[in-house]
């Protein structure tokens, strides 16, 4: 009898902690020029879930690229993120661009051009993976915005 209530027990919290569904990836915003100078290019970005379940979880960012006018000048990577439990939340993505990169003479072309209007293509591309109770989910983000920079 004694097992018989432990195992109830235990089904009946495991079957209340149950995902409904997984969290929701919305979209990626406030793609920013954060510094710029001789050396480097800091870009930030905030990449939007929207979690129904009553249960959190961990986000991770996985090698996401980050390409300015069509060429691939940095990756993003960063530790486990918290997610909270039915809420919609952000979390943030910074690349540290070395400016060579991007200014040389192969890109010639792609740098007047930003030049004269002031703006870049930049798109971020990869995975964002999610996780909870050793299940895990891949989210693909390819998302594309003209930043303006200061010149």
């Amino acid at each position: 009898m004694k097992k018989l209530i432990i195992l109830s027990t235990i089904l009946v919290t495991l079957l209340s902690c149950s995902l409904t569904e997984k969290p929701e990836f919305l979209r990626v915003e406030n793609i920013n020029v954060v510094d710029s100078n001789s050396k480097v290019i800091i870009l930030s970005a905030d990449a939007f879930f929207n979690n129904p379940n009553a249960v959190g979880g961990h986000l991770k960012t996985d090698s996401i690229k980050v390409i300015v006018n069509n060429i691939e000048v940095a990756s993003i990577s960063s530790e486990k993120f918290k997610v909270p439990s039915k809420k919609e939340f952000s979390i943030p993505l910074q690349a540290t661009i070395p400016t060579q990169r991007i200014f040389n003479l192969n890109n010639l072309g792609s740098l007047l051009d930003s030049y004269l209007n002031k703006t870049v293509k930049v798109q971020y591309l990869g995975d964002i993976k999610y996780t909870i109770y050793g299940i895990s989910h891949n989210y693909s983000v390819n998302e594309i915005q003209d930043v303006k920079i200061k010149l």
